[in-house]
């Protein structure tokens, strides 16, 4: 017989369904096998499946699939997980405590928005493969690299109109590549883009702005900023720089609740 789960998709950091990021979001009382998490998250074929489980101590353990593999640190699905917990599961404190393997990460409740508190990733300097400034038809004026390469370029509009050569992208090594720029009207815009991937531009990730808000913070003396993330779906976050830290803030949006079987 069939074993049935419940799952649940949200459009993160945006407040209307078809907007922000979708992340699918699945409870589960104990750990399913890593590869059967996969096949989940390669089924469900979002950027990134969200897996949960309750402790004893009030605090969730959580993992993350992309359809191609398990990461160490996302946001948006972060942010999904804690918007089903709080509208769906009947999760009654202002704070959600998740161990993950980058970690503790905390997600308050204030308000409208749902805030994370994620570990910072400064940028620094680094070596600049030629198919990375190849695989971009507008030249960033920096590059960097936290986790992820990051491009910065002087405006907004170069980040909206820069075109992207994934043949190109696809033979650099990395997770992801950021594009930022200050903002026209936010403190600063990026794009997300994931080589060698099914999802192409990423439509709003968190996890970048785990290194988007500690070098945008620096250069522009600010500990509190508003972000976009210029993807078609587009996405709102605010943001806060706090040394080590930063707090990350949005809504969600539900999109669809069921059930999967597995045998």
């Amino acid at each position: 017989m069939n074993r049935s789960f419940p799952i649940y998709i949200a459009d993160a950091f945006t407040n209307r369904v078809f907007g922000g990021n979708p992340a699918a979001v699945c409870p589960l009382e104990s750990w399913l096998p890593a590869e059967t998490m996969q096949q989940l998250a390669a089924e469900n074929n979002l950027s990134e499946t969200a897996f949960f489980v309750a402790r004893t101590d009030g605090a969730f353990d959580i993992r993350w699939f992309t359809p191609e593999l398990e990461i160490d640190l996302a946001g948006h699905p972060t942010l999904a997980t804690a918007f089903i917990l709080f509208t769906e599961l009947g999760y009654a404190s202002d704070t959600i405590v998740f161990h993950s393997k980058s970690g503790e990460l905390r997600v308050t409740r204030k308000g409208e928005l749902l805030e994370m508190n994620f570990p910072a990733r400064m940028p620094v300097v680094c070596d600049v493969p030629a198919e990375l400034l190849n695989a971009f038809s507008i030249a960033p004026s920096r590059v960097l690299r936290s986790r992820d390469y990051f491009l910065i370029y002087d405006t907004q509009e170069q980040v909206e109109n820069a075109k992207v050569d994934f043949q190109q992208l696809n033979q650099v090594e990395t997770l992801g590549v950021i594009i930022t720029a200050r903002g026209n009207d936010a403190d600063f815009v990026s794009r997300f883009f994931v080589p060698n991937s099914v999802i192409g531009e990423d439509p709003v990730t968190g996890s970048a702005h785990a290194t988007l808000i500690p070098y945008w913070g620096e250069e522009l003396k600010l500990e509190t900023m508003k972000a976009l993330q210029l993807s078609k779906r587009k996405g709102e976050l605010w943001c806060g720089y706090h040394g080590d830290r930063v707090t990350i803030a949005g809504q969600a949006a539900l999109y669809m609740k069921g059930t999967y079987y597995l045998p």
